[in-house]
Order: structure tokens, then sequence, then C-alpha cells
């Protein structure tokens, strides 16, 4: 790894339970800012949960416990006396499916923003958020047509103008393209080179074609030899890890030998 590259998360020893299963153990790695970073594995390695606990979404789960070390802006966001919402505000999240409220699209851009006390020109806010999530072209004669009135593909770009317009520094994306046709799948991974320019990213997805076009760096999760619980084999920039891994898990399953 680069040490001239400034660190937005420095994961350590991150273990997460739900109950007494132990789902994910020891996870330590960095992630870079202004960058996009993939997390890709088989299904059950653990990689959404991992996803979730950087901003907190893992505490909306009764059994969950997580153990560790994440910091951000040198503060350790698992503390107990950390707000979760400010965690949230900072380290914005799109879902694999497309998720807009019942509202207008003008609404739905807003509504985190307004929710977070946030005092703003709100139309020039809606316009520079979906500038940026490279939907304004589309939607800008019809800000008061309900955001369910979209496409998907249009729904998830939404979604994601809708986190830009909190200002976040990180923006987690769990499997974004999932429920997309290649088309759109192509709409956002160009997005997302584009909002690296300005944010860090972080995406898990079991698309590794996807990771291999879009990410800076990848993390490679696996479960462990017990067949249990999901740890991280694997980390490194994204050409290395696809073209010269360093673990033999690794490319067993970047060559399709299991998965």
């Amino acid at each position: 790894m680069t040490d001239d590259m400034r660190v937005s998360l420095k994961v350590k020893d991150l273990t997460v339970y739900y109950g007494e299963y132990l789902a994910v153990k020891g996870i330590t790695l960095d992630i870079y800012e202004k960058k996009i970073t993939s997390i890709i594995g088989s299904s059950g390695c653990g990689k959404s949960t991992v996803l979730r606990c950087f901003n907190r979404m893992n505490d909306q789960v009764k059994s969950a416990r997580v153990e560790g070390e994440i910091i951000f802006n040198g503060v350790n966001i698992n503390d107990q006396d950390i707000d979760p919402y400010e965690v949230r505000s900072r380290i914005g999240m799109v879902f694999q499916k497309p998720n807009p409220f019942p509202k207008s699209i003008y609404d739905n851009v807003i509504w985190g923003a307004k929710a977070n006390g946030m005092k703003e020109n709100w139309d020039e806010l809606v316009e520079k958020s979906l500038i940026e999530a490279a939907l304004w072209d589309e939607v800008k004669e019809n800000l008061k047509d309900s955001a369910l009135s979209l496409s998907n593909g249009q729904q998830q770009r939404l979604c994601i103008a809708r986190t830009i317009a909190v200002r976040p520094d990180i923006i987690l994306m769990d499997e974004p393209a999932s429920a997309l046709d290649p088309i759109a799948t192509l709409k956002i991974e160009d997005l997302m080179r584009e909002l690296a320019k300005e944010y860090t990213i972080l995406v898990v997805t079991h698309n590794m074609q996807q990771a291999a076009r879009v990410s800076d760096y990848t993390a490679f999760f696996s479960l462990d030899e017990t067949g249990s619980m999901g740890v991280l084999i694997e980390y490194d920039n994204t050409t290395k890890l696809f073209t010269n891994p360093s673990e033999q898990l690794t490319e067993d399953y970047i060559t399709g030998r299991f998965g």
C-alpha cells in the first residue's frame, strides 16, 4: 500500500457477532480517501455485515455486537458515546435496491438534509445533487413528479443524490447495481468514477468484473477453514489482486474455481 495517500477509515481487528454466532473476525485494513474500494467474496462471507459497520447500521440489529476499532477523523466510531446519526451524516449509504420515498423527486433529494437540520437554498441543493448524480438533465422538468415514476436506474441515482445532498465524506454502496439492467449498471459505474473525485467510496459487489472496472483497491473476503465465519483473505491494489494475487485462495476465487 502507498504511504502518501490519506486514510479515510482505519479498521483494526473488526469482529462482529450476532448473538453467540461469530459472523466476521479480525478484519484490519485502511480505506483510502477519494478512492473506490470494492469488497468481493462469495455469499455469506460477511461483506455486507462489514460494510454496515462503517456507519453503525448494525446498531439496528438487536443481536449484533461489534468489536474492534473503526477510526474516522481520529475517533473510533464504535465508541458508545458516539452518536450513530452523526456518523451516518458523514458516512452515507446506498442500498442494493433503490429505496426512494413515496414523495416527489425534489422532496426525496432534500429529505436527509432537512432531517439533519441543514439550512440550505433547497433549489440549489437539489440541482447540485442531481447534477452530481448524473440525473439532473433527465428530471429537471419534472421535479414535482413522484420518485416512484422513475425507472430503477433513475431511482438508484436519485438515492445517490439524496445521499450526496447531506455532504458526506464517505459513500457506502451495497450491491448498488445488482437490481439494474446492463445499461443502467454502466451508468452507475461511470457515476462512481466521477463521484470518487470528491468522495471516498466503498462498494460491496458480487460482480468481479465490476470490481475490476471501477475500483482502485479490492478486499477479498471468504469463509474461514471451518466454513463458519467471514475473514479477510487479501487486500491490495485492484490490478495486482486480479492479475497477481498473493494468496492461492484469492486466485481460486477470481478464476472461478469456487464461489
